[in-house]
């Protein structure tokens, strides 16, 4: 695959996270190979440090650095092994911290066994979000989202688990994502918990609504309702051995993912949302999720690729209300 390839599949995912469509365009333009991608995008994110540094005022300083950690992460996605991947997890992660402390000085660091995140959002919210990343996202990814859901009064706790974002350095992924969960809510305080889970986090977060009593509402972004290893192209099998520990590992990993069983479970006001586009071989998507589920409902929306970077009005709005009238006990 060609750098120019490459950037072009990359398009809606990275200008869904929040960079700018025009720089990412300068960045990506300047590419050589597909090798070079992990080292520009770790430079940019270090040129909005300086730029942090130079700002003007805590603001500024704060936005600069939340775009830094966009591109760190961004960084952690190159098509090959990126010497610096885990570092540059590492800087997404400080980066985030740091903004955070000057944007929300009353957001707070929250870590546990296989869990690491940020608690934002009011004290007294009707209920908390967890935000649970995929195969290769983070939470750094999602930051968008999470201000959806904090403009609509809730408070959201954007996690990195087993094998995602600064853990995936010292961590491999855990087939019972519900017990990490779990942990986090513990952690949390929370006794009304929504899930919104994206991409592979969607399997991870309508696993955990079948398993965790404590979560009143659920939304799933992408999600695959079941995996075929043998029909999964060879770099989401790559990228899944890293992530597991093991091309055995992954193997075995992707044969559990299948929600047949857990889905009637759900007891939640479950939303399903897909993109008509996202034809990744090996998965299948999630329209028996929702049909399966006793209180599913089904998003589809035609044009929307993969996480749907190029359709966020279509669906973004709504599952952000979907979990604030639930968490509420309101009518949608």
């Amino acid at each position: 695959m060609s750098p120019a390839e490459f950037a072009a599949a990359q398009w809606t995912r990275a200008t869904g996270a929040g960079v700018d469509p025009h720089e990412y365009r300068r960045v990506t333009d300047g590419l050589t190979s597909v090798a070079d991608w992990g080292p520009a995008f770790h430079r940019t994110g270090h040129d909005y440090l300086g730029r942090a540094e130079d700002a003007g005022s805590s603001r500024s300083a704060g936005e600069y650095l939340l775009m830094a950690a966009r591109w760190f992460h961004l960084a952690t996605l190159a098509p090959y092994p990126y010497p610096d991947a885990h570092r540059a997890a590492g800087e997404a992660d400080h980066a985030l911290g740091r903004a955070l402390t000057v944007l929300e000085p009353g957001a707070r660091r929250v870590s546990g066994e296989g869990f690491t995140g940020w608690l934002r959002g009011p004290s007294d919210a009707p209920g908390t979000v967890v935000v649970v990343p995929g195969l290769d996202s983070a939470k750094e990814e999602f930051l968008d989202l999470v201000s959806a859901l904090l403009a609509r009064g809730l408070a959201v706790f954007a996690m990195d688990g087993p094998g995602q974002g600064v853990l995936a350095a010292t961590t491999t992924f855990v087939p019972d994502y519900e017990r990490i969960v779990g942990r986090a809510v513990d952690a949390l305080g929370a006794a009304r918990v929504g899930l919104v889970g994206l991409s592979l986090g969607g399997y991870f977060a309508a696993r955990t609504a079948a398993l965790e009593p404590r979560v009143a509402a659920v939304a799933t972004v992408s999600g695959p309702f079941r995996l075929d290893w043998a029909e999964l192209p060879p770099p989401v099998r790559d990228i899944m051995a890293q992530r597991a520990g093991g091309a055995d590992a992954a193997h075995a990993f992707a044969r559990d993912v299948d929600l047949a069983a857990l889905a009637p479970r759900i007891s939640a006001p479950l939303l399903v949302v897909d993109g008509g586009q996202d034809v990744i071989p090996g998965v299948t998507n999630g329209e028996p999720l929702a049909r399966l589920a006793p209180h599913g409902t089904y998003l589809s929306v035609p044009h929307g690729d993969h996480l749907l970077g190029n359709a966020r009005p279509d669906w973004l709005p709504r599952l952000s209300d979907h979990i604030a009238h639930a968490l509420r006990g309101t009518p949608a």
